[in-house]
């Protein structure tokens, strides 16, 4: 069966919600201090062991300048540590959510929605939109590379920025949007009802069930204890 079968991550509408459900947690307990800064540890650990370290090891370090930063000025500011850690378990809340949500690529989504019959345009725009931001970074840096062999390095200059960075990085832009057309186009993509078919399917397995039975009860354990 199916259901008892095993997913190193997790079902991607499963994911999503688990990235809402615990933001909302976090934000809501972040004034109980310790409580919440174990929930998201826990919660961190969690992930990692599930199967998400490459996500855990690619937050931590941005987590632990962002909320160094905030919690250092919230110190300067207060001379006390309470609002400070307050917000410092507000970003841990935020990016521990995020995790399962990295976790989920464009293609696992799709399929997903997909094979619950979404309607076209939701499936498209949600492909879309997660991977806009990789797709973002990569024209960046292809851009900046391409300055670079041209011995462009001063960014700052705004004579410099507008021609050798914002002028061909809106270019490509353009181009990805023309070939993102041509290629839903060749593709067959219709927004008219028909049936489709897909190729592999996402289930909701066993170990589904336990990763939200966990992050579930976790929540439930802080705010009750």
């Amino acid at each position: 069966m199916k259901f008892l079968s095993i997913h190193a991550k997790i079902y991607p509408l499963l994911a999503i919600f688990t990235s809402v459900f615990i933001t909302v947690i976090g934000l809501v307990i972040a004034k109980d201090l310790l409580p919440c800064s174990l929930f998201c540890s826990a919660l961190f650990l969690f992930f990692a062991i599930y199967g998400y370290y490459k996500e855990c090891l690619k937050i931590l370090p941005v987590f632990i300048i962002i909320s160094g930063i905030f919690f250092l000025f919230y110190y300067l500011a207060t001379n006390e540590l309470t609002p400070g850690w307050a917000m410092t378990n507000r970003f841990a809340a935020l990016f521990v959510a995020i995790i399962p949500s990295m976790g989920t690529s464009p293609t696992r989504m799709t399929r997903n929605l997909n094979s619950i019959n979404t309607q076209k345009t939701i499936t498209l725009g949600m492909l879309i939109a997660m991977s806009f931001m990789p797709l973002l970074r990569q024209e960046i840096k292809r851009v900046k590379d391409a300055m670079k062999t041209r011995g462009v390095y001063n960014i700052f200059n705004p004579k410099i920025f507008y021609r050798a960075l914002l002028i061909p990085f809106i270019t490509r832009l353009i181009n990805i949007s023309d070939t993102l057309s041509l290629s839903i186009e060749t593709r067959g993509f219709s927004l008219e009802k028909s049936k489709n078919t897909v190729y592999k399917k996402e289930y909701f397995v066993l170990s589904d069930l336990f990763s939200l039975i966990a992050v579930i009860t976790g929540a439930i354990l802080v705010i009750v204890l």
